[in-house]
């Protein structure tokens, strides 16, 4: 099988040191990427180092490191709250970051670009499991349409680009993630941190009980990051959409983006009790269903990306027995 990308590239992970990021680099490292001895580098600047919302600042950048390989996983990110709160910047530095990176790695001759979305792309009330031809077919989930927008703009920037001009750029729409440097505020979480969050702490603590917003009934599927580290190397390394045996939509015509996930569901409630089993939480759980749901139910049809020959690895109850660990271990004296 044709190999898309070689060692010896110098890679560019733009938003390398966050959760999906350093998934990534881990992933790309233990794969023999940036070493020396094969003449690859990976780059990984800090926001400090390189501010993507500067269009100018990514230019000189592109200009000095010149990567042959990019890889966005850059995004400002958070739950319903933060969503909810804060409008402007889910979509105007979104927006900001994809443009410049995306139009600039075009500009300065990248030979490969992947760009990962999210699984918010897809309307509200999607057919499940949700196919990549339901995207736009439908309207999108008001607590996160701002950041849905931005990253579907992202992905038709990308599909333009192949197609006028033959730019090399993939993308993925991840499910739900989870995993080692997960986001875990007290109000800017994703629903899985915020569950280990709040167990983890009231075992710690011996609290009495637990709330958890709305009423537990929707359904959501939940990868570990490293399984989407897995997968972005995978389709680099081996995914052309121009390739005759490359997946196709339903109406057997070209497919610039793939969903990537378990495949699998399953309700807040019974995530909450398995996390709570987990923590050695042995309280009462209490839901607050004044509090938003969100999507009743958001699970990917991930077929098109099992055809390639790739699937998810990590189980989810051993993915949260790890997790948690790793959050006790880095939050409390143990």
């Amino acid at each position: 099988m044709k190999k898309y990308c070689s060692l010896d590239e110098k890679i560019f992970i733009a938003g390398g040191n966050g959760m999906v990021g350093s998934a990534i680099f881990r992933k790309l490292k233990s794969f023999g990427y940036g070493k020396e001895r094969n003449g690859g580098v990976i780059y990984k600047p800090s926001s400090k180092e390189l501010n993507l919302l500067n269009y100018q600042e990514v230019d000189d950048w592109f200009r000095v490191h010149k990567p042959t390989i990019v890889i966005i996983a850059a995004a400002k990110v958070g739950g319903i709250v933060a969503n909810s709160r804060h409008p402007t910047e889910f979509i105007l530095n979104n927006l900001k970051i994809q443009t410049n990176t995306i139009e600039l790695a075009w500009k300065h001759k990248v030979k490969r670009l992947l760009f990962l979305g999210s699984s918010c792309i897809y309307p509200k009330f999607a057919k499940q499991p949700i196919k990549e031809d339901y995207l736009l077919a439908g309207s999108l989930e008001p607590t996160n349409q701002w950041y849905a927008v931005a990253k579907i703009a992202g992905l038709k920037l990308c599909q333009a680009l192949r197609i006028e001009y033959g730019f090399d750029v993939i993308s993925l729409m991840p499910t739900n993630l989870y995993g080692p440097r997960d986001n875990y505020h007290p109000e800017n979480s994703h629903v899985m941190a915020a569950l280990i969050k709040k167990f983890s702490d009231a075992s710690y603590q011996n609290l009495p009980k637990v709330e958890c917003w709305g009423t537990g009934t929707p359904l959501r599927e939940f990868m570990h990051v490293d399984d989407l580290a897995d997968a972005s190397l995978y389709v680099l390394e081996n995914w052309d959409p121009n390739d005759a045996n490359s997946p196709k939509d339903e109406n057997g015509d070209k497919l610039y983006f793939l969903n990537v996930g378990t495949g699998i569901d399953i309700s807040i409630k019974k995530l909450a009790y398995k996390i709570a089993k987990y923590s050695n939480f042995e309280g009462e759980i209490i839901w607050d269903s004044s509090k938003p749901d969100g999507t009743p139910r958001k699970q990917l049809d991930v077929s098109k990306i099992k055809s390639l020959g790739w699937e998810s690895n990590i189980n989810l109850d051993e993915g949260i027995k790890m997790t948690i660990k790793k959050y006790k271990e880095e939050h409390f004296k143990l």
